[in-house]
């Protein structure tokens, strides 16, 4: 995998009404990718690898308000983009313990991102796993950086949303409750058509298919 930094290869993914995204490295394995949403003109930055152009692409949708990390580790170029756009690197207040690795200045999230509408719900508080989602029920999007992706090595053949290999015998159940119609990930392109059935899908047969997915990996590493 090549390192977070000033990426030139990327590519546009998930353009949407008040929206917009971009995979760094689009050919490598984990398909990192980041996140631009706009609300009131105002534009919320998530987990973003800088790449060329960036600053185009996401005033395009109108004034940087703010960068957020939704996974502790996910630190990326949080910084690096917060201090160019002069704003801060929100973090949710359970992983107020990362703010230090930030040369930025920081803000502790709560209940919600600012007035945005966004909710921020906490879906893995743990030692070895901390991760928030973001959730707007006036746009129905859902904004989630690890526990599901769409890359190939997230999903098993029939899915077009998995849940992340290590957690699939822990799904992240908290996701069911919500009924998106457009999800967006961490890892690969987001879902924009029929989410909620490929949210319930990833969740509910996340164990059963855990052997096939660790299967079609297995076989990928050694072909590779």
């Amino acid at each position: 995998m090549k390192g977070s930094g000033h990426a030139s290869e990327w590519r546009e993914i998930d353009r949407w009404e008040h929206g917009v995204g971009w995979l760094a490295y689009p050919d490598e394995t984990m398909q990192r990718a980041s996140h631009a949403f706009e609300v009131d003109g105002e534009v919320w930055i998530v987990d973003p690898v800088d790449v060329d152009g960036l600053d185009d692409l996401v005033t395009d949708l109108g004034t940087v308000a703010g960068v957020v990390v939704l996974l502790d580790r996910h630190k990326r170029d949080a910084a690096a983009v917060a201090n160019r756009h002069d704003v801060a690197v929100h973090v949710p207040e359970f992983m107020s313990g990362i703010t230090d690795d930030f040369d930025a200045p920081t803000t502790l999230l709560h209940r919600e991102l600012g007035d945005t509408g966004y909710g921020v719900h906490e879906i893995r508080n743990n030692g070895f796993w901390k991760e928030a989602a973001l959730y707007d029920e006036d746009t129905d999007t859902l904004v989630v950086p690890e526990s599901v992706g769409t890359t190939s090595y997230f999903r098993a053949n029939s899915e077009r949303l998995g849940v992340h290999p290590m957690l699939r015998l822990l799904p992240p159940r908290k996701l069911g409750r919500l009924s998106p119609e457009r999800i967006l990930v961490g890892h690969g392109e987001g879902i924009h058509e029929g989410a909620p059935a490929a949210l319930r899908d990833a969740i509910d047969s996340s164990r059963s298919k855990a052997p096939s997915l660790y299967a079609k990996t297995a076989k990928e590493f050694l072909l590779g």
